[in-house]
C-alpha cells in the first residue's frame, strides 16, 4: 500500500513538474514575442526562466537511475541556479512594477543590482563548497541537500527580499487610480508569492531533512506545485497587459487561446506519456505502440475539442461584448477578398459561357479612368484584342454598338453592362464570344443570363462598398490607435502633476493632422513654420543643435522618424518592406512629385496615395513614441534628483 502511494505521489509530482516547465516556458515565449520591450515583462520573464530551471532539475532528479546521493548531486546543484536567483528576480520584478507607476528610486535600483550579486555569490558557494548546502538524502522518489553553516543566511536573504517584493507590490497597488489597474495589481499581489511557494519546500526540507518521510515530502511538493502552476498563470495574465496597446479583449483572447492550444495540450500529452509505463501491462502491448497511439489521439482530440468549444469559450471570456463580437465575426466571414471576388466572377463567367456554349468571356471593371480585367476564360488574345480595339466607356454609354434586349453586340462579342443597384452607375462589363451574328437567346437562357449578371453586379458592388470601408478604416486607423494608447495608459498617483501637456497632445487626432501638414510643407511653408509640433519636447531639446531655429529642428526630427523606418540591408524599390520608407524618402527628403514616385515604385497613383497615408501615420506614431520617451526620461531624471535630494 505504501509503495502504491509513493508511486502515485511520485507520478503526480512528475506530471506537475512537467506542467510547470511547460507553462513557465510557454509564458516566457509569449511575453518575449508580444511585449518583451516592457521592463515588467522582461523582469517577469527572468522570474519564469529561473523557475523553469528549478523544475527541470526536479524532473531530471526523479529520472536518476542510480541509487546513491552522488548520482543526484549534479541535478541538485542545477536546481540551485534557480533557487539562488529567485530572490533577486523577485526584487527586480517588484522594482520594475513600481517604476511602471512612475515611482523611481536609485537606492532601489542599486538594491536590485546587489541582490543579483548576492544570488550569484550563493550559487558559487553551493557549486564549490559545503557552506550553504551539503550532503543530504536520496530516495527513489525524492532527493535533497541538507543545510550547511551559511544556509540560515540564505534563508534570511530569501525571505527578506520576498517580503520587500510584497511591500513593493502593495505600494504599486496603492498608487493605481483606476479600478482596472487596481484589480490587476490585486491579482498580482495574491499570485506574487507563487515562485516562493515553489522554492519553500526545498528550503524547509533542507533545514530539517531527517524529520520528513518520503510520502510527506512528495505530498508537500505536490501541493506547492499545483499552487505554483495556477499562480504563475495569473501573474502572466496580469503582466501580459503591461505595455500592450491592443484592446484588453484582444490580449485576453490571444493569451487564453495560446494557453489552451499550447501548454494545456502539451501538459495533457506529457501526463499521458508518463502514465504509459503504468498501463502497458494491462494490454500486453509494447510501450512504443501505446505511446504513439496515446500521443496522436490526445493531440487530435484536444485540438478538435478546443475548436468546437471556441465559440463557448469566447462567450465566457467576453460575456459583456458577445453580441458585438458575433457581428464582427460574421462580417469577417462574409468579407470578399480579391481572390474571393475573382473566384466568384470566374464561376459566374464560366456558367454563362457554358450556358451559351461558347469558350471565351471576360469581366472588366473601371479603375482610374481605365478598365481592369477582373477575370477571363478562354482565349486571352481575343479578349485583349477586343478591349484594345473597343472604347468600352463609349460602348456602355450607348454609342458604337447595337443594343439587343439588355446587351450590346460588337466585334464578335456580346456585352452586358453591370450596374449598381441604383441602376445609374456602370460598375463593370461582362462579355462573351458571340455564338451567332445576331442574338438568339431562348427565354430560358435570357432568364439565366439575367440571374448570372445580377450575381456579378452584386459582387462588384459589394467589393466597391468594402473598398470604401477599407479606405475609411485606413483614415481612422491612426485615431483608433491613439484612443487605444490613451485607454491603455494607466494613471497613477503623482503622475498627473508631472505630465506635460505635449504628452496628451500626441494622443489626439490633431497631432496626426499636424504631422501630415508639416510633411506637406517640409521644405518650407506656413504649415511647417507655424506647426504646433514646434512645441514638442524633442524639438525644443534639439534647438541648440540647429542654431535655435525651431523649423530646422522640427525638420530634423521628421527626417529622423523617417530614417527609423528604413529596413536593414541594401535598398530596394520593389521589396514590400521598403515601400513605406521609399515613399517618404522620395516624397519628403527628395521632394519628388507623385507621378514620378508612382512610376519609380511601379504603383498606380491611387495605390500610392493609400500607401502614403499609411506611411505618414507611421511617422506620426514614431514621433509620438519619441516624444513620450523623452518626456518619460525627463520625469525619471526629475524623480531620481528628488529621491537623491531626500536621501
Amino acid at each position: 500500500m505504501l509503495n502504491l502511494l509513493l508511486s502515485a505521489l511520485a507520478l503526480g509530482n512528475m506530471i506537475l513538474s512537467s506542467a510547470i516547465i511547460i507553462v513557465a516556458f510557454s509564458l516566457f515565449l509569449y511575453l518575449a514575442a508580444n511585449n518583451f520591450r516592457h521592463p515588467v515583462a522582461r523582469s517577469f520573464s527572468a522570474l519564469l526562466a529561473f523557475l523553469t530551471i528549478i523544475y527541470i532539475g526536479d524532473v531530471f532528479l526523479q529520472r536518476v537511475d542510480g541509487g546513491s546521493f552522488a548520482d543526484a548531486v549534479i541535478w541538485l546543484k542545477f536546481k540551485w541556479i534557480g533557487i539562488a536567483f529567485i530572490p533577486a528576480t523577485y526584487m527586480h520584478f517588484s522594482d520594475a512594477l513600481l517604476r511602471s507607476t512612475n515611482a523611481y528610486s536609485r537606492r532601489r535600483r542599486a538594491a536590485v543590482a546587489l541582490s543579483y550579486v548576492a544570488s550569484g555569490t550563493f550559487l558559487v558557494l553551493v557549486a564549490l563548497t559545503d557552506l550553504v548546502v551539503r550532503n543530504g538524502f536520496f530516495y527513489q522518489q525524492a532527493a535533497q541537500f541538507a543545510a550547511g553553516p551559511l544556509f540560515p543566511l540564505f534563508g534570511i536573504f530569501f525571505f527578506a527580499l520576498t517580503a520587500w517584493g510584497v511591500y513593493n507590490i502593495r505600494k504599486a497597488r496603492n498608487r493605481c487610480l483606476t479600478s482596472t489597474t487596481r484589480r490587476r495589481m490585486t491579482y498580482l499581489a495574491f499570485a506574487f508569492l507563487a515562485p516562493a511557494f515553489g522554492v519553500f519546500p526545498y528550503l524547509i526540507i533542507a533545514s530539517f531533512p531527517a524529520e520528513f518521510s518520503p510520502p510527506l515530502v512528495l505530498l508537500l511538493n505536490l501541493v506547492a506545485k499545483a499552487g505554483v502552476g495556477l499562480m504563475i498563470t495569473v501573474m502572466a495574465y496580469t503582466v501580459a497587459y503591461q505595455g500592450a496597446f491592443m484592446p484588453d479583449r484582444v490580449v485576453k483572447h490571444n493569451l487564453v487561446h495560446y494557453l489552451l492550444r499550447g501548454p494545456l495540450v502539451a501538459t495533457a500529452v506529457v501526463g499521458l506519456m508518463l502514465s504509459v509505463p503504468t498501463v502497458e501491462q494491462w494490454f500486453g502491448l509494447t510501450r512504443e505502440t501505446i505511446l504513439f497511439a496515446t500521443v496522436i489521439a490526445a493531440i487530435v482530440v484536444l485540438e478538435l475539442a478546443i475548436n468546437l468549444g471556441k465559440p463557448w469559450i469566447d462567450k465566457i471570456i467576453f460575456w459583456g461584448d458577445r453580441d458585438e463580437l458575433e457581428r464582427i465575426q460574421e462580417i469577417d466571414a462574409r468579407l470578399l477578398t480579391t481572390s474571393d471576388l475573382r473566384q466568384l466572377l470566374e464561376n459566374v463567367l464560366s456558367a454563362t459561357c457554358d450556358l451559351l456554349r461558347v469558350q471565351t468571356g471576360f469581366v472588366v471593371a473601371p479603375e482610374n479612368g481605365d478598365w481592369r480585367i477582373e477575370t477571363l476564360v478562354g482565349s486571352r488574345e481575343n479578349v485583349r484584342h477586343f478591349l484594345e480595339a473597343t472604347n468600352l466607356s463609349e460602348l456602355v454609354s450607348g454609342g458604337n454598338g447595337a443594343a439587343h434586349d439588355g446587351f450590346i453586340v460588337r466585334d464578335g462579342f456580346w456585352v452586358w453592362q453591370l450596374r449598381a443597384r441604383s441602376r445609374e452607375a456602370v460598375i463593370g462589363v461582362m462579355g462573351v464570344a458571340a455564338r451567332a451574328s445576331a442574338p438568339d437567346l431562348s427565354e430560358h437562357e435570357e432568364e439565366l443570363v439575367a440571374a448570372l449578371t445580377a450575381q456579378a453586379e452584386l459582387a462588384l458592388e459589394d467589393r466597391q462598398l468594402q473598398q470604401g470601408v477599407f479606405n475609411v478604416l485606413e483614415e481612422i486607423t491612426s485615431e483608433i490607435e491613439l484612443l487605444q494608447r490613451a485607454r491603455g495608459k494607466p494613471r497613477f498617483v503623482g503622475a498627473t502633476a508631472e505630465e506635460r501637456v505635449e504628452e496628451e497632445a500626441v494622443q489626439s487626432p490633431d497631432f496626426h493632422r499636424a504631422v501630415k501638414d508639416a510633411i506637406d510643407h517640409y521644405w518650407g511653408g506656413p504649415k511647417l513654420a507655424d506647426s504646433p509640433l514646434l512645441q514638442l519636447k524633442i524639438v525644443q531639446d534639439s534647438l541648440d543643435e540647429y542654431a535655435g531655429n525651431p523649423t530646422r529642428a522640427l525638420r530634423a526630427q521628421i527626417a529622423r522618424a523617417i530614417e527609423s523606418m528604413k529596413p536593414d540591408g541594401k535598398r530596394s524599390f520593389t521589396a514590400p518592406e521598403w515601400l513605406l520608407y521609399n515613399i517618404l524618402e522620395l516624397k519628403v527628403i527628395q521632394g519628388k512629385k507623385v507621378r514620378e514616385i508612382a512610376y519609380q515604385l511601379a504603383l498606380s497613383e491611387s495605390d500610392l496615395y493609400r500607401k502614403q497615408r499609411v506611411a505618414i501615420q507611421q511617422v506620426a506614431k514614431t514621433l509620438a513614441t519619441m516624444e513620450e520617451q523623452t518626456a518619460q526620461g525627463a520625469a525619471k531624471d526629475a524623480d531620481e534628483r528628488d529621491s537623491a535630494g531626500v536621501s
